[in-house]
């Protein structure tokens, strides 16, 4: 099993979701974050006043999913989050060593 966390900018989140379930993943955690990369933030005129900002909104995406469909979600999320521009994100592949369904007591793939 494998743990995918994708970073992406907001906007592009329902056509992710939309791509992670045509590939056959069934559940997904969604969490606002706040972040940046290589840009380093960006600076903004408010009232005629320039600011920072350091910290950029982006949305986190976790889904655990069996070691086949590896290489089909990665490829959904980066051809649905992909803008061509800076700070489209990052996807990282985490071993999964177990996972348990609370209700059932189910464990491993099953519980996914």
């Amino acid at each position: 099993m494998k743990l995918i966390t994708a970073i992406i900018k907001p906007f592009k989140l329902d056509d992710v979701r939309e791509a992670l379930s045509e590939v056959g993943v069934q559940g997904m955690t969604v969490t606002e974050v706040k972040g940046f990369g290589r840009q380093k933030g960006h600076t903004e005129l408010y009232r005629g006043a320039e600011y920072v900002v350091d910290f950029l909104p982006k949305v986190k995406i976790e889904a655990a999913i069996d070691d086949a469909l590896q290489e089909q979600v990665i490829e959904a999320i980066s051809k649905s989050a992909n803008t061509g521009k800076v700070g489209d994100g990052k996807i990282f592949v985490t071993a999964l060593e177990e996972a348990v369904r609370i209700r059932t007591g189910e464990t491993g793939p099953g519980a996914v």
